[in-house]
């Protein structure tokens, strides 16, 4: 006896959905984040590297070679995204913590604001994709489908 079996099409979407290309195609879009940062001068992504041009441009390359590992080897993409992700939350809360502990000769000269609201935007959405990204990798890890 034949059986013929549907699935309503969200359903179908939803479960062929990759946890990991959402990963894949946010490390893309750093090819985006570098355009605005370098060509507009509006730099969202690692806005608490503003003052080191060289690091910046490291971590962007960082993030390159994140995508380009993924892309190579797609089982580790939670592994590489988890790694990541607790890099950048560990240097977003240094930065943000030297920002507003540490009185620069800048702030004295310049009479501005101890954090400007480019930092304060890329400290809420950077931080929070960093740290969904790692809990979730964490937790994926844990469960052993870190594929």
């Amino acid at each position: 006896m034949l059986q013929i079996v549907t699935e309503a099409p969200a359903v179908t979407a939803l479960t062929k959905t990759n946890p990991n290309r959402i990963l894949v195609l946010y490390y893309g879009a750093t090819a985006i984040f570098l355009l605005l940062d370098y060509a507009i001068g509006f730099n969202i992504r690692i806005a608490f590297l503003e003052p080191y041009p060289e690091a910046r441009l490291a971590y962007y390359g960082v993030c390159f070679a994140c995508l380009g590992l993924m892309l190579w080897r797609p089982s580790w993409t939670v592994l590489i995204s988890a790694f990541e992700s607790i890099v950048t939350l560990s240097a977003l809360i240094i930065a943000m913590g030297m920002r507003t502990l540490l009185v620069t000769d800048r702030v004295l000269d310049t009479g501005s604001g101890l954090i400007t609201m480019p930092e304060i935007y890329n400290f809420l959405i950077a931080g929070s994709i960093a740290y969904v990204a790692w809990v979730k990798g964490i937790n994926r890890l844990k469960a052993g489908n870190g594929r």
